[in-house]
């Protein structure tokens, strides 16, 4: 039985893996799909933080990184006492398709359901706008600016 408090998220992006892999793991890449800042060093031991909405930051440190195939960091919000930092694990698979990527997002460690269908909504907003990117579009300004 799947644990309930686990957020998965898998879909087909139309880039390959390398390109995909650089837009999460490139600061400047990053703030093309989400957040207003962004600090990455992708190695294990290395921060992960991203102002996501302007007025929110998360935090991590990177557990593994396989270069255009995996990542791993813990996750939390800073000032959260619900999801603090390093609280819970996200784990990216990057997949080489025919058509580009099969990426595969598991987000565990979340405390409740409530957590869990925000993050939820969250992953897929973001992926979207990532996905988007990917294929060679812009995204616009991002809707969640601002939201906490």
């Amino acid at each position: 039985m799947q644990d309930p408090n686990v957020v998965r998220r898998e879909m087909r992006i139309p880039a390959p893996p390398a390109a995909v892999f650089a837009l999460m793991t490139d600061p400047e890449n990053i703030l093309r799909w989400m957040g207003t800042e962004a600090q990455i060093e992708p190695q294990p031991g290395g921060i992960y933080l991203v102002n996501v909405t302007g007025a929110r930051f998360a935090r991590g440190t990177f557990r593994e990184v396989v270069p255009v195939h995996r990542l791993a960091y813990s996750f939390g919000w800073d000032g959260s006492e619900v999801v603090p930092p390093e609280s819970s694990l996200v784990e990216i698979d990057l997949i080489e398709q025919p058509d580009g990527t099969l990426l595969r997002l598991t987000h565990s460690g979340l405390p409740n359901a409530e957590q869990c269908a925000g993050h939820a909504e969250g992953w897929a907003h973001y992926l979207d706008r990532l996905a988007e990117v990917a294929a060679g579009g812009k995204p616009g300004p991002d809707p969640w600016a601002g939201r906490v």
